[in-house]
């Protein structure tokens, strides 16, 4: 006995999708051959592929990679971002915490430099309570990591900032005498100053203009001598480990690029660490904690 209504499933024998097997498909994928049905088929260069031979080519497929080997990634610059949110956020407890327990616990001053080295990192996410000094910190680091992370990558960004904020710290203390060792310091313009190298070695890899940049160098080194309580040694060890670090990641062959990109920045961060020591070892006994 017949039935007045039409079956519901695909006809025996008729291919369907693997997906979706209440489906019939007399399309086939390019790649493995299994039907694909419409929800699941993805145009490509040599015909129709299922979604999870798409997905399986794009797992084994290279990443693609920044003109300085760092992987590729679209967006905001993320690691620029944080940066920046750690700063805002450590100046808002700075000002909301009493006593100053922000500033004395993680501020530096060369003389804390064997008993608490932590802070030669820790002092760069600080600020002065003057509102101008994180805002002129925060726009710049805006300006040159929009510039920076993209051509390097988020990690080797990160690294060049992270050394050039450790190398700031090192240059207060390789050029502070007896009588300002006690001094603290704050800020991120060490690491900043760091960027500005990192851009000049950029530019001058790529044939750039360098012209600008030379200029906002000289205006940004005067204020360090021209405005007191300005710490321009930061400045400068900053800028010098910001241009070595990019040096060793611009100007790598492609053959062996990582090695010889990272052995660069770790050579800067032992020679940082070799300079501290011997720095330190010519203190005086009772001033070392």
């Amino acid at each position: 006995m017949s039935s007045a209504y039409p079956a519901t499933g695909p006809s025996l024998g008729a291919p369907v999708c693997p997906r979706h097997p209440d489906r019939v498909s007399y399309v086939s994928c390019q790649r493995c051959g299994r039907p694909t049905c419409p929800e699941c088929q993805r145009s490509a260069a040599v015909g129709i592929q299922c979604v999870d031979c798409v997905q399986q080519a794009s797992k084994s497929a290279p990443g693609r990679r920044t003109i300085f080997g760092g992987a590729a990634r679209a967006g905001r610059p993320l690691i620029t971002i944080i940066m920046m949110v750690i700063c805002v956020a450590a100046y808002a407890l700075e000002l909301a915490l009493p006593n100053d327990f922000i500033f004395l616990n993680f501020a530096y001053a060369p003389f804390l430099t064997e008993s608490e080295p932590w802070r030669m990192l820790t002092s760069a996410f600080l600020h002065s309570p003057s509102f101008m000094h994180i805002a002129f910190n925060m726009y710049a680091l805006w300006i040159l990591g929009n510039a920076l992370e993209p051509a390097f990558g988020r990690v080797r960004f990160l690294a060049v900032y992270l050394v050039s904020a450790l190398a700031g710290s090192v240059g207060v203390l390789l050029l502070s005498n007896m009588d300002s060792i006690d001094i603290p310091v704050v800020g991120a313009s060490g690491a900043v100053f760091g960027l500005f190298g990192a851009l000049f070695v950029v530019q001058k890899k790529r044939g750039g203009d360098l012209r600008q940049i030379l200029v906002l160098l000289a205006i940004n080194a005067a204020i360090g001598f021209i405005i007191p309580n300005i710490a321009w040694q930061a400045h400068l060890g900053g800028l010098i480990a910001g241009a070595l670090c990019t040096a060793a990641i611009a100007y790598a062959p492609a053959k062996n690029r990582n090695l010889i990109q990272w052995g660069g920045i770790v050579a800067v961060v032992v020679i940082l660490a070799a300079l501290a020591v011997y720095k330190v070892s010519t203190f005086p006994e009772f001033l070392i904690l």
